[in-house]
C-alpha cells in the first residue's frame, strides 16, 4: 500500500490551454486503503492562479493541497 499523500485539488490543463479543477474526496476503508472519488468542476480558467483563487474561495483550499498534472 502506498503512503503517498493524495492532494484534494487537482489542476489540469486541457488541449486548448484552459485550466480545470478536479475536487477529490478521500475516504479510507477498514484496511486503511484510500478510496478516491473525483468531480471535475464546470468552470474553465485562463491561469492556474485563477484556479487556486477559485478553490480557496469556494472550497476553503489551503496552500499545499494542490496537485498538478
Amino acid at each position: 500500500m502506498s503512503r503517498e499523500t493524495i492532494r484534494p485539488f487537482l489542476i489540469t490543463k486541457d488541449e486548448e490551454g484552459n485550466f480545470r479543477l478536479t475536487v477529490r474526496e478521500i475516504h479510507y476503508n477498514s484496511q486503511g486503503y484510500p478510496l478516491v472519488t473525483s468531480q471535475l468542476q464546470e468552470e474553465i480558467f485562463k491561469s492556474a492562479a485563477a484556479v487556486r483563487n477559485f478553490a480557496r474561495d469556494t472550497f476553503k483550499a489551503q496552500p499545499g493541497q494542490y496537485a498538478t498534472q
